[in-house]
């Protein structure tokens, strides 16, 4: 027997293996009837998963915030499905959920295409009308494997050799049609409210990500709770079309992009105004804050990314260069060097700070940039100022003793704040990252870490959001998200603590009993970028920026010839 505890503290018992669907049966039938899915100790789960040994057990219903990614979750298998249904020759890959909905990926011959989205539509309402129920299953490796290859899917088959091997491979059936999926699902296709889900676009993706595999045509789609929800969605998406910052940039000869330089901005003179305005604003900030600038080399040996980890972790990334070192004696080559543009500023905030002896009482010691980076995207991906390769960050680095984590958050937040209302957004959402599982330095220092920046955060608010496990290998992390005039969110601001950095690259300090530790190191920006940061404050004000940003704050009109000078 196993004991259920509900969310009220009532217990129940029953055998083992009973499913959740079960308890919400014995509970009400009105219950069982809205039943979409479970928790189980905190762990999102269909209604037929059993329940093996003692357990908290929530059930919830399509009014559960964890229920619309359900929604969106089933909607793109069954996107899949009637696709395969339609055009069976189709290969189908992965589809995920992501912001708003989802997206799924094809292998198909013909280009999809506006007109085709109708049929699929359709054909979607047929099987949500048809409640297929939701089952699942765990197959041996060689069975799923089998099983694609004789279904000509080479795509799921790939995915599943990928599988590690102690990993369940769980399948998941509607009806006929069967997909790889970790779950969970709703209970039927019922499920999913008819009338409340659009497919949007179409766009070409490679397989996994490469530009040297296939590529695939990916259908995106949005779901939401209701017919209202949707039909307000796509309110808000008119608003932002006519909002784009390409077209408003454009218009007002703020910027272009070219493809000769591929992600790469070319200010034009009242778009580097803005530019300019803004970042001896956040100078001032800074300097009122008691951070120091500074400034440091763009590219850099690959030694220093070996040292800090970024050259496993990132090279993909990086723009690299090979350079033949000459000696000057004899003017032959005795060298081949391999450099890249830097990434991000973090590992030439360290050398800083490692040149000389610190003490306890140089701590804490704020080093900021406005750096210049660059990062390989792919060409897909860009999409104006929001994502490009070569940018700005307002970055900063703290560098301070566990015990200075606090008082520093603390000082950060006030200091986001302050310029978030300046640049008009009054409000702001927190998301408090906790330690993932696989993770850097000891308990202990965690602890002190997680406790001091949450205490922060209380400091100013009582209404954030924590994400377990979702912290860097490195240390916990605070992201910050704006939300603009027409309800969009924005991550730009972060604030990540770091036990790891310092140690790989030497970085230490003279504690007050003459021994020496190692800094804590505080990851920080507040804008972010200042080109993406400009695109968001271009479409918040739709053009019309404040007076202190505007490039053009008068403009004398004559009325008659004989005025003009």
């Amino acid at each position: 027997m196993v004991t259920v505890t509900l969310p009220d503290g009532a217990a129940r018992s029953y055998p083992a293996g009973v499913t959740a669907a079960t308890v919400a049966r014995d509970i009400s039938a009105s219950l069982a009837k809205a039943a979409v899915a479970a928790k189980i100790d905190g762990a999102l789960t269909d209604l037929s998963r059993p329940i093996a040994a003692d357990a908290r057990l929530a059930i919830l219903t399509s009014k559960d915030a964890e229920a619309l990614e359900l929604i969106r979750h089933d909607c793109a298998h069954i996107m899949a499905r009637a696709v395969q249904e339609i055009w069976p020759e189709t290969k189908v890959t992965i589809g995920p959920v992501v912001e708003n909905g989802w997206y799924y990926d094809f292998d198909r011959e013909e280009p999809f295409t506006d007109a085709d989205f109708a049929q699929i539509e359709a054909k979607m309402r047929q099987i949500i009308a048809a409640r297929d129920p939701v089952r699942t299953e765990i197959w041996p490796r060689d069975k799923a494997i089998a099983h694609y290859r004789a279904a000509n899917e080479p795509f799921k088959v790939e995915l599943v050799e990928a599988i590690p091997e102690d990993q369940a491979i769980r399948m998941y059936w509607h009806g006929p049609w069967q997909d790889l999926c970790r779950g969970p699902h709703l209970a039927h296709t019922g499920q999913v409210p008819p009338d409340a889900f659009k497919l949007m676009r179409v766009a070409g993706a490679y397989w996994r990500g490469d530009s040297r595999n296939k590529q695939l045509q990916r259908i995106y789609g949005v779901a939401f709770r209701t017919r209202a929800e949707l039909e307000a969605h796509l309110k808000m998406l008119e608003e932002a079309a006519k909002r784009d910052h390409r077209r408003i940039g454009r218009e007002m000869r703020l910027f272009h992009l070219q493809e000769e330089a591929p992600g790469m901005v070319f200010w034009h003179p009242d778009g580097w105004a803005i530019y300019r305005v803004l970042e001896d604003y956040m100078r001032r900030r800074l300097s009122a804050r008691g951070y120091r600038e500074i400034r440091t080399p763009q590219v850099v040996d690959r030694k220093l990314w070996e040292a800090s980890g970024h050259w496993e972790k990132y090279r993909e990334n990086m723009f690299i260069t090979e350079i033949d070192e000459t000696s000057e004696a004899g003017g032959h080559a005795n060298e081949k060097r391999t450099n890249a543009l830097k990434p991000m500023n973090c590992p030439c905030h360290v050398q800083i700070y490692n040149q000389g002896l610190k003490s306890y009482r140089d701590l804490p010691l704020r080093l900021a940039e406005f750096g210049s980076c660059h990062r390989y995207e792919s060409s897909g991906s860009m999409h104006g100022l929001m994502r490009v390769r070569g940018f700005t960050q307002d970055d900063a680095h703290i560098f301070c003793t566990e015990d200075q984590i606090g008082a520093e958050t603390a000082a950060f937040i006030d200091l986001l704040g302050t310029v978030y209302r300046d640049l008009g957004f009054e409000s702001f959402d927190i998301k408090f990252s906790t330690r993932p599982e696989v993770r850097a330095g000891s308990d202990e220092t965690w602890d002190k870490a997680e406790a001091a920046l949450e205490a922060a955060v209380k400091g100013v608010t009582s209404d954030y959001e924590i994400d377990p496990g979702e912290g860097a290998f490195y240390g916990p992390k605070l992201d910050f998200k704006l939300t603009d005039a027409i309800g969009r969110e924005w991550q730009c601001g972060t604030l990540q603590a770091d036990f790891v950095l310092p140690e790989r690259l030497g970085a230490e300090y003279v504690a007050e009993d003459g021994s020496k530790k190692r800094p804590v190191m505080l990851h920080r920006a507040i804008l972010g970028s200042f080109e993406r940061f400009i695109g968001i404050l271009i479409e918040n004000c739709a053009g019309r920026f404040p007076l202190w940003l505007a490039p053009r704050q008068v403009v004398v009109a004559t009325i008659v010839s004989d005025a003009d000078a």
